[in-house]
């Protein structure tokens, strides 16, 4: 019973500490005479202002008789699109129209700035997250082999990414290895975050095959198992069991880190957040906003990979 008391106890010590934080905040809030406005985020994440028919190239416009349905001539050529599924229409019969311009716009839910910042850190993270296990697994093994070249290359690689910042490597991958390569800014971002991030994994995945005892190796070899078998079917699965807590606390800290991209011509939801930002002038509710969408992120990750904890505990 007491047991129970103290723990009810404790439960009510963590729920004082967030009122305390709450009234703080707001307490900060009026300090600096600020007024909060959360009824101007909402459109930001969702709206219902419609999708917006776009002139694909220059034309001129011909809208049928009962205006439900127009044609687009293009200009120079010999092209001509029917565009129809629109609700309002924003151009007339004849008009001379150039491309990207707006033609109609059919209504319904669409996605605001910061749904659509989310799904660019979502997919960069995501992408840099798969390529950046494949480069740590590669450079993790150089680091335990026995031959000095592949060892100092996978050192030279640690060493280097490690000792300097990923602002720092963003900018080389964008302005000088995009540039003689011809990568978008979204493959530039994705391999800067994944070369930052494998790394990383690399050490991870060295300690947690340095963790493994040689006996298993041996064990392996005993059994007429080559040494990559051996790795592959015997010591990679006992040492990912043991490399899969640090490897999510690295893979939570990719999708923060992914907000340095927003210096790039990418509009991921750091980005996003700050073009929402200068449009409303509510600093306040926009971070607030962005900070529970990256820990919406982040916590998805760290649930999946406690249930796939417990999972691998019982096989």
């Amino acid at each position: 019973m007491q047991s129970s008391q103290r723990r009810w106890m404790w439960y009510g010590v963590y729920v004082l500490v967030l009122v305390v934080f709450g009234i703080a905040v707001h307490a900060a809030s009026d300090r600096v005479a600020y007024t909060w406005r959360w009824d101007r985020i909402p459109q930001y994440i969702v709206n219902n202002d419609g999708t917006e028919m776009r002139a694909p190239y220059d034309g001129f416009v011909a809208v049928a008789p009962d205006k439900k349905s127009l044609t687009l001539k293009e200009l120079r050529g010999s092209r001509h699109d029917t565009i129809t599924g629109f609700d309002v229409l924003l151009v007339g019969d004849g008009d001379l129209v150039f491309q990207n311009d707006a033609l109609a716009r059919k209504s319904g839910l669409v996605a605001g700035p910061l749904t659509l910042g989310l799904w660019m850190t979502l997919k960069l993270s995501a992408v840099a997250l798969v390529f950046s296990m494949l480069l740590g697994l590669v450079a993790g093994l150089g680091r335990i082999a026995r031959n000095p070249a592949v060892y100092g290359l996978a050192t030279t690689y640690v060493e280097l990414i490690r000792g300097t910042p990923l602002l720092v490597q963003i900018f080389i991958f964008y302005f000088f290895v995009g540039t003689v390569l011809k990568l978008s800014a979204f493959t530039a971002g994705a391999a800067a975050l994944a070369v930052f991030t494998g790394a990383y994994v690399a050490e991870i995945i060295r300690a947690g095959i340095e963790s493994i005892p040689r006996g298993q190796m041996e064990a392996a070899r005993s059994l007429g198992m080559s040494v990559p078998q051996a790795m592959r079917h015997v010591v990679l699965p006992q040492a990912f069991k043991k490399t899969l807590p640090p490897l999510a606390g690295q893979f939570i800290n990719l999708i923060k880190d992914s907000s340095l991209v927003s210096v790039m011509a990418l509009t991921d939801l750091t980005k996003a957040g700050r073009e929402v930002v200068a449009s409303t002038f509510s600093p306040f509710e926009v971070w607030f906003t962005v900070a529970l969408m990256y820990l919406v992120l982040t916590g998805t990750l760290s649930l999946f990979v406690r249930r796939l904890e417990k999972r691998l505990a019982h096989d």
